[in-house]
């Protein structure tokens, strides 16, 4: 499995079946000055500097050359090669063998993932030519929310912009919903089709899900991972009358607003000290009013949007925490839970407390709305995508 950053590469060896990853880790800095690649198989670690401004092709060529052929080639059977890919637009429903046309269309949606698809595309190619002889599949973010309704995923502009040049919402984090909402529903007992959910993947980008029967009905991100949520260094949802103000009469060029929107803003530009959650958490604690400020509108927006997404579902049968800060922070648990309390959400402290780094579990208590905690498996869900198109197609 590779995730591929503009200037990194995660990779890991999983097992289809079990989701175990014997062999994982993540090239750094890559095409700068010191770049290196940091792996774990089974109990060893391992680190190593790779020549100044070596790319994505260097990561894998040091994971075949080293890693896979020295330490674990009699231990690990490859079969395939699966991608995490952002934004497949409306180009793709669900994941697909990559093929030219499939390189194709991901350029074409690079645009609308300017971030993102460009490395994802890198390391196709970069893992193209590593391992000639396996297949490639691309999984996408966006895949998972293509069956939301028109009327949830248009936006109320003159119909021709969404006809002729796909202006619509499209979300993100479709392959952690998809983990989570199947583990949620094996923890509430009932089959994933009986089930509504909200889920909320929070990291440095965040979003969240309306998910009902296991299908996503509404989500916060839009047609780019900028809109919905107030994350580390994006905007979330912010009045569009701002952006003319910003280039009409402060004179900010469309870079500069981009740049702006991307990544001065959210958590670190409202603290104007850190986009880390952790170190708003401790800076709060010790009385700053920047990161106190940043966490109350990062919790605030998103319990605004789990509550809005009552109109959906109309029955909520867990809410989910997921991602880095969900399944960490446990201030934001509870400041979002707090702010929920109409919902009849009770927190539980001590498991509040105890449940974080992997572990899974109710937060509420037993007299309350079920809010679970469930760590993402985003690379489970690729490698069984990939067994499963390999399988088909054979």
């Amino acid at each position: 499995m590779l995730n591929a950053g503009s200037s990194s590469l995660k990779f890991a060896v999983v097992d289809p079946q079990t989701g175990a990853q014997p062999l994982s880790g993540i090239g750094e800095s890559l095409g700068n000055n010191k770049p290196s690649v940091s792996w774990r198989y089974r109990d060893a670690r391992g680190e190593r500097a790779l020549e100044a401004g070596a790319a994505h092709g260097a990561v894998l060529g040091f994971l075949v050359g080293e890693l896979i052929t020295n330490m674990a080639a009699r231990d690990l059977q490859l079969v395939a090669v699966g991608h995490r890919v952002v934004h497949g637009g409306e180009y793709f429903s669900h994941s697909v063998l990559i093929d030219t046309s499939t390189v194709e269309a991901i350029e074409a949606c690079s645009a609308l993932a300017p971030l993102h698809n460009p490395a994802g595309l890198l390391g196709i190619r970069a893992a193209t030519e590593a391992f000639p002889q396996l297949p490639q599949v691309a999984v996408f973010d966006t895949a998972f929310h293509q069956t939301l309704p028109d009327y949830a995923y248009l936006y109320a502009l003159p119909h021709h912009l969404y006809s002729e040049h796909g202006i619509r919402r499209y979300g993100m984090h479709g392959t952690s919903y998809r983990f989570v909402c199947e583990r949620a529903a094996k923890l509430i007992g009932r089959p994933l089709e009986e089930v509504n959910i909200i889920a909320a993947h929070l990291g440095n980008g965040a979003s969240v899900a309306a998910i009902k029967g296991g299908i996503s009905v509404d989500t916060s991100m839009g047609m780019t991972p900028m809109e919905g949520l107030v994350m580390g260094t994006r905007c979330g949802d912010v009045d569009p009358g701002i952006l003319i103000h910003l280039a009409e009469s402060l004179h900010y060029a469309p870079a500069e607003i981009n740049r702006l929107l991307n990544r001065e803003s959210g958590l670190l530009g409202i603290s104007e000290l850190s986009n880390d959650c952790r170190a708003l958490v401790e800076a709060a604690l010790d009385g700053h009013r920047g990161a106190e400020l940043a966490l109350a509108l990062f919790c605030y927006r998103l319990a605004k949007y789990i509550a809005a997404y009552a109109v959906p579902l109309r029955r909520i049968d867990a809410l989910v925490f997921t991602g880095g800060i969900g399944e960490n922070s446990v201030y934001v648990r509870a400041k979002v839970l707090e702010w929920l309390g109409g919902f009849g959400y009770l927190l539980d402290e001590e498991n509040n407390r105890r449940i974080r780094a992997g572990a899974e579990g109710r937060i509420t208590r037993a007299d309350s709305s079920l809010a679970l905690v469930i760590p993402t498996n985003e690379e489970w869900i690729i490698a069984r995508d990939a067994l499963q198109l390999i399988e088909s197609r054979e």
